[in-house]
């Protein structure tokens, strides 16, 4: 397995580089990539179109997937989109890559497709890849011992149908902007938030020891775990994480309400939010 640079704006945008010539520059990459390698030993690039823990609710800019869908059909590279936490409606749209304009190979499922409800995951393929077994052996040798759950499938069916039936689609997009507002307005000038995004109800604030210079707190300070604790002792369930930006430096916090969720509910764990990332911030000051 190799990588490529992430499509992370806020800290590899260059100064005076559009939003899209930046996300062509870094598409670029897996040209310059699969070239290195010998398009012949590459089978797939995977990615998720907004990634979710790891760098914390980080959309690519416009024109990033259409660039990379390019590429792979170039070289004949199959598209793998992990939806697993962006997927089934988080960002607004069932799948967060319509709104990339951008059909995968692939798709990877999960969590919002059963809420919790029951465990379930699911992959869905485009007619090539199907045709591809269809057309070669006919067979398709994967299994686990608790693969076509019918409780799981049932519960899944029964999320989908009320996610179509009470419009909670459009109702992630309404209320997201809500969140995107009240997130803005308490974070948008804070000395130690240096960025505030996200699509839908999936949202993240970065945390920086200095906004100028996007410099991070000491990873030995454990930021976004003092701020887990503070939230939590507060009644407010997020989710921080450290390692944002290589996997030891950099902290975030997430946040990924229900999609019945309501305006002043909103307000409120903005509000708790806030209030546990100051505790936070003068324990380690």
């Amino acid at each position: 397995m190799h990588h490529i640079a992430p499509c992370y704006a806020y800290r590899d945008q260059q100064e005076g580089e559009s939003e899209e010539a930046y996300g062509l520059r870094v598409a670029d990459e897996l040209e310059a990539k699969i070239l290195e390698l010998g398009a012949d030993s590459v089978a797939a690039f995977m990615a998720e179109p907004v990634v979710g823990a790891t760098a914390g609710a980080l959309p690519a800019v416009p024109g990033y997937f259409k660039r990379i869908r390019e590429i792979c059909d170039r070289y004949g590279v199959l598209l793998i989109f992990d939806e697993v936490m962006c997927g089934m409606g988080r960002t607004g749209t069932l799948y967060a890559c319509e709104q990339e304009g951008v059909t995968p190979d692939l798709l990877i499922m999960a969590k919002g497709l059963g809420a919790g409800y029951q465990p379930i995951g699911a992959v869905l393929v485009a007619d090539k890849v199907f045709a591809a077994f269809r057309d070669g052996s006919g067979y398709f040798q994967h299994g686990h011992t608790y693969m076509g759950h019918a409780t799981a499938c049932a519960g899944a069916l029964a999320v989908q149908r009320v996610i179509k039936e009470e419009g909670l689609l459009q109702r992630v997009r309404d209320l997201g902007a809500h969140l995107e507002e009240g997130l803005n307005d308490r974070f948008g000038n804070h000395h130690h938030v240096g960025d505030i995004r996200g699509r839908g109800l999936f949202w993240a604030i970065e945390l920086v020891g200095d906004r100028a210079s996007k410099a991070v707190f000491d990873p030995a300070k454990k930021l976004h775990a003092k701020i887990k604790s503070a939230a939590f002792e507060r009644g407010l369930m997020c989710y921080p994480m450290g390692g944002t930006i290589d996997g030891k430096n950099g902290d975030h916090v997430i946040l990924a309400p229900p999609y019945n969720i309501d305006e002043a509910t909103i307000d409120t764990i903005v509000d708790l939010l806030g209030d546990s990332v100051e505790t936070s911030l003068a324990a380690v000051s």
